[in-house]
């Protein structure tokens, strides 16, 4: 039976209405750029009030592709549900205040035989780092199916091997949903988040360790494709809480990057 995956966050991450939600995204967003449209974004997840004006910047990168991107990879962690490997879901659709968004259970399939990738329901429920760049993809592109993937434990090799089989050309984007420091105060994170950086723009995915950002799973196996592939990432932003609209004792980071040829 198709099953939709409603939304967890919204009114909490994110506005529940569809209307006010709509202009909160694209307040976020710039002018279309004249740089290429990127083969991959890296993004923050936390809620919009603190991580959307560093995650629209990444999203303003793809707007020129807004008639050629068709599908649609996301990839995120797994805050509360604990397990090895890499997890999809049956659900036929997800949805946001926004609409619902049809899952292609056709690569869905594809990845099940790779493992270690699994059917973890559990793990994509109440799961925000992927349904809160829902919005921004809904907002910018005109029509995408959407793969699913979060993260557990999982090495960069075997991640590597999983965003290769989602790699397709260029209808397809993949997204890396990760926040990057957590809860340092602000001039340590700030050091800290600029190391995380330097080895993102370096493909040093072997640097970023789980302390540096809560996606690292995800965001080392991009960074190992993006090697083997010859692309370059391009930092877009770097920015913590403490810059957006939190205090500055405890701040959580927020990096934007751009893959590209």
């Amino acid at each position: 039976m198709a099953r939709t995956r409603p939304p967890a966050v919204a009114g909490m991450f994110y506005p529940a209405s569809g209307a006010a939600l709509k202009a909160t995204v694209q307040r976020y967003l710039e002018p279309p750029p004249t740089a290429p449209v990127p083969k991959a974004i890296i993004v923050p997840h936390a809620g919009y009030v603190y991580s959307g004006p560093v995650a629209g910047k990444a999203y303003s990168r793809i707007s020129s592709g807004a008639l050629s991107i068709r599908r649609v990879t996301v990839v995120g962690p797994s805050h509360r549900v604990p397990f090895r490997g890499l997890g999809v879901t049956r659900a036929s659709a997800f949805a946001t205040p926004l609409g619902e968004i049809p899952v292609d259970q056709t690569t869905v399939d594809t990845l099940l035989s790779i493992p270690p990738v699994s059917v973890m329901e559990a793990a994509h429920a109440d799961e925000h780092s992927i349904e809160v760049q829902l919005p921004f993809l809904q907002v910018i592109l005109s029509s995408f199916s959407l793969v699913p993937i979060v993260t557990g434990a999982a090495t960069p090799e075997e991640t590597a091997r999983v965003l290769d089989a989602v790699w397709n050309g260029a209808d397809t984007l993949l997204v890396i949903s990760t926040d990057l420091s957590h809860y340092l105060p602000y001039e340590q994170a700030r050091a800290t988040d600029e190391a995380t950086a330097a080895a993102i723009e370096r493909l040093e995915y072997g640097d970023v360790e789980d302390y540096d950002a809560c996606g690292a799973v995800g965001l080392r196996g991009l960074l190992l494709c993006a090697k083997r592939r010859g692309l370059r990432v391009e930092r877009i932003d770097l920015r913590n809480s403490g810059d957006t609209a939190g205090p500055r004792d405890r701040v959580v980071g927020y990096g934007a990057f751009a893959v590209v040829e």
